[in-house]
């Protein structure tokens, strides 16, 4: 069946950014949060990255005004009753993840594609929390995700080939690069992003140089856009901790085990931008 109306569940900072570029691609989207609070933050958030595209000349207002008008948010999971594609984008928790599947499974049709944002968890176990495992797979956006092109398609044992078509349309119709990787922890990107950052805060704490000298380094000896603590920063200091830990739950390879010093700035709150200190103070 062909894509019409999207759900998202979660409205942070990637449902939000999920949610603008289905809304601006032309789809119906139905966007959840926990509470109003918290939906009627992200649902700004989707406004204001809206009209600094028409500050800039990227959106005309009309474009803007009806991509949100194609929005509704709720915090009703019932909501997503009549969605033709459901992409959760909710906290990296497996079981809160495997109760919303759960849950989605009994609300929604027979032909609804159940998908998840995660960046490290395994697929198959999400699905199994239903009874629709063909048509489960994962969408890994990338943040912000209005901006960045790729799209990851996450393949289980259990997906469909009509499933994974339909898919790929639905993110080609995003204006997303699409790449397709197998269930398996860290996908493509995460799987060598992950050792290239522990291996940055490795050489920090071995006194290899500055975390100045590193990223310049790695920006200008091999023209990357920022370096490795710059974007660590970026990412956030807790999600590369808990990729990392999933990582290698799963592999035992000692090249994704967090280090020290990335532990001890976590538990410190230095989490990077986001709280206006990490490896950079932001205040």
């Amino acid at each position: 069946m062909e894509i019409k109306k999207v759900g998202v569940v979660g409205c942070g900072l990637m449902g939000s950014g999920i949610a603008q570029v289905c809304a601006q691609a032309g789809y119906q989207v139905v966007v959840s949060e926990i509470n109003e609070d918290l939906l009627q933050k992200g649902l700004n958030n989707i406004k204001r990255f809206l009209a600094k595209g028409v500050e800039r000349g990227k959106v005309t207002q009309e474009e803007m005004d009806a991509a949100l008008a194609r929005i509704q948010g709720t915090v009703d999971i019932q909501d997503f009753k009549d969605c033709d594609l459901v992409i959760e984008a909710i906290i990296e928790n497996m079981e809160a993840k495997k109760e919303l599947f759960a849950s989605l499974d009994g609300i929604c049709p027979p032909h609804t594609i159940l998908a998840s944002n995660t960046s490290s968890l395994c697929i198959t176990e999400i699905a199994s929390a239903t009874k629709r495992g063909e048509r489960v797979l994962g969408l890994h956006f990338f943040n912000p995700v209005p901006l960045m092109r790729l799209l990851e398609i996450v393949r289980t044992i259990l997906t469909s080939e009509k499933t994974f078509e339909r898919a790929r349309g639905f993110g080609e119709s995003l204006g997303k690069e699409i790449v397709v990787a197998k269930d398996t922890p860290g996908f493509i990107v995460n799987l060598l992003l992950i050792p290239y950052l522990l291996d940055a805060i490795r050489a920090l704490e071995n006194g290899v140089a500055t975390k100045e000298d590193i990223d310049k380094g790695l920006v200008l000896g091999l023209n990357h856009p920022m370096g490795p603590f710059t974007l660590l920063d970026l990412l956030g200091l807790d999600t590369t901790l808990f990729i990392a830990n999933a990582m290698y739950e799963e592999f035992k390879d000692s090249r994704y085990a967090a280090p020290p010093l990335l532990r001890r700035m976590v538990t410190a709150g230095h989490l990077g931008r986001k709280t206006g200190k990490g490896f950079y103070d932001y205040q």
